[in-house]
């Protein structure tokens, strides 16, 4: 028998045009529909659905202007430059790892900003960044000092933020109020995610930054 206090699955809301290939799903436990980001995603919304996403080392920067009620997440991380030892986040502002991390942050911000969203009136929150990857540099604490030097960078205040730590997090951002629903996972969990990751953060390594990544002012 359905359950009384459940809401009945409402239509779904057209997606914005650029984030059709985004997997979108009704989520009984929130009684919305919700978009799943993966490494490398974003997602914009003007509707009150949520965007999910499981990060492990990976950072996710949630962000809405509150006087529109639009918003999105990103899930990003800085990859390393594996054939000189070093992480390419040493090597500048032009280093590959700052030019992922920036296309990620920028995409996000651009996309709000073409709703009508103003930069002064963003309200940011950031998540993710734990240590659960078995490498010598600590791939998580780099994401996390991106992100923070990013934004204060752009003159935006962080307003919320759970990073760090030795746990993976599986984050549900509603941006049409800015709540979040956060779950600390178990550490059983983070070896699927160590792998996700890993493959993922080789694949960057792999390939040059000009293959996807345009930088725009």
């Amino acid at each position: 028998m359905k359950s009384l206090t459940a809401k009945a699955r409402l239509p779904q809301a057209p997606v914005l045009r650029g984030f059709e290939h985004v997997q979108r799903y009704w989520d009984p436990l929130c009684d919305r529909w919700s978009a799943k980001i993966l490494p490398g995603e974003f997602f914009v919304t003007t509707h009150d659905e949520a965007i999910t996403t499981v990060l492990g080392s990976c950072i996710s920067a949630c962000m809405r202007d509150a006087a529109l009620n639009v918003g999105g997440m990103n899930h990003f991380m800085l990859p390393e430059d594996r054939s000189s030892g070093k992480s390419s986040w040493t090597t500048g502002v032009d280093g590959l790892a700052t030019r992922y991390g920036s296309y990620a942050m920028e995409s996000l911000i651009n996309e709000l900003m073409k709703l009508g969203a103003r930069r002064e009136r963003l309200e940011v929150k950031i998540f993710g960044g734990g240590r659960i990857l078995p490498v010598m540099t600590d791939v998580g604490a780099k994401n996390i000092a991106f992100a923070r030097d990013f934004l204060k960078l752009e003159g935006l205040k962080i307003s919320a933020e759970d990073v760090g730590e030795v746990y993976p997090r599986r984050v549900v951002y509603f941006p049409a109020t800015g709540r979040v629903m956060l779950k600390r996972l178990r550490s059983l969990d983070s070896a699927a995610i160590a792998r996700r990751e890993s493959e993922y953060l080789n694949t960057l390594a792999k390939k040059p930054a000009d293959d996807d990544v345009e930088l725009f002012d």
